[in-house]
């Protein structure tokens, strides 16, 4: 992976933290971002990424003595009240429910211990390899939860390509009523209302690990993720981070699906692409880019070669070449068109 830095990095207030590119995954900017360090309610959006792709969001879910031993920021639910897993996801993103997180993880899991098994798989799933769960909340007085901002980062690229994550973390206010009560519920997202540009994310805090922040942000069709860790000036530090990438780095088309040609006139295939190519570059590095096609001696089904793209002499990504059947007229077309030529 490339790692390259804008021209003019600003003060960064975190102990670590990363700038993360959420299409393509390259990194934009480092701090000391494999450092193991505690992640405090950052850790809620695994559980809450686990609870979308496992949980039945319909159910309505009957509070258990888990909350009772939850202290910090809850939701106030109560035991025997009923609630649905998607009201809780709100409770969670929104307010950072420590209580929330318990009753999810029994209902997805069985056991708070299993789920966080189911953690600890998904993380490795996604590649977080500094990454240790010990619990689904953050709080860490009895049991840690340990990862790096590039971790996290992963974590948060993973979460942002689902649309329900996206929309609950973007959502200033939520409103819910249950047979006990009302709740109305307020985002504690601070940059979603200081900064325009952003598009959700989670906060955290513990005296421990300090204070948190994993962001997004898009601007100009360029999708960003800023981790900060152990961070005493998270709001400001995380706009001042977007906007120094953002002035830096545009989201380029380097290769166009639907511009794309190969001339083969005698040969009774169409090539063609699945998919474009987008990269963020500076403007200095546009010109460092390169393609190069090689087409396979045995191609496989319909797949019959790669373009490789290059920024300097690092590969930065690929392109497989298809092939499909031309039709009958057009190659004889074609062939007729030469043989007279």
């Amino acid at each position: 992976m490339i790692f390259i830095f804008p021209i003019s990095v600003v003060a960064d207030s975190s102990k670590s933290s990363v700038v993360m590119d959420l299409d393509s995954g390259r990194v934009l900017y480092e701090n000391h971002v494999n450092d193991k360090r505690l992640i405090a309610s950052t850790t809620k959006i695994m559980t809450a990424i686990l609870a979308i792709e496992q949980g039945d969001l319909n159910r309505k879910i009957t509070v258990g003595e888990e909350v009772l031993s939850m202290y910090g920021t809850n939701i106030y639910i109560e035991v025997g009240e009923k609630i649905s897993m998607k009201d809780l996801l709100y409770g969670l993103l929104l307010r950072s429910g420590n209580d929330a997180s318990v009753v999810i993880a029994k209902e997805v899991g069985g056991s708070e211990e299993k789920f966080v098994e189911m953690m600890n798989e998904k993380a490795k799933d996604i590649g977080m390899k500094n990454t240790i769960f010990k619990n689904p909340h953050g709080l860490d007085e009895e049991t840690k939860n340990f990862s790096t901002a590039y971790d996290m980062a992963l974590l948060s690229k993973y979460a942002f390509s689902n649309k329900l994550y996206r929309k609950i973390v973007k959502t200033q206010k939520y409103e819910v009523s249950t047979v006990k009560k009302t709740y109305l519920w307020y985002n504690r997202n601070q940059l979603l209302t200081d900064y325009k540009y952003c598009t959700g994310g989670k906060n955290g805090y513990t005296p421990s690990a300090g204070k948190t922040l994993v962001s997004t942000a898009s601007k100009d069709d360029l999708n960003l993720t800023i981790v900060s860790l152990n961070d005493g000036d998270i709001y400001n530090n995380h706009e001042n981070l977007y906007e120094n990438i953002f002035s830096e780095y545009h989201r380029y088309e380097i290769i166009d699906k639907n511009d794309f040609h190969i001339s083969a006139e005698t040969s009774d295939k169409n090539f063609y692409l699945k998919e474009s190519f987008y990269y963020p570059l500076t403007e200095q590095e546009v010109e460092k880019i390169r393609t190069v096609v090689h087409f396979f001696k045995q191609p496989s089904s319909d797949k019959t070669g790669v373009i490789n793209i290059y920024l300097d002499n690092e590969k930065i990504g690929k392109l497989f070449i298809y092939t499909k059947e031309k039709k009958k007229e057009d190659f004889s077309f074609l062939r007729r068109l030469k043989e007279l030529i």
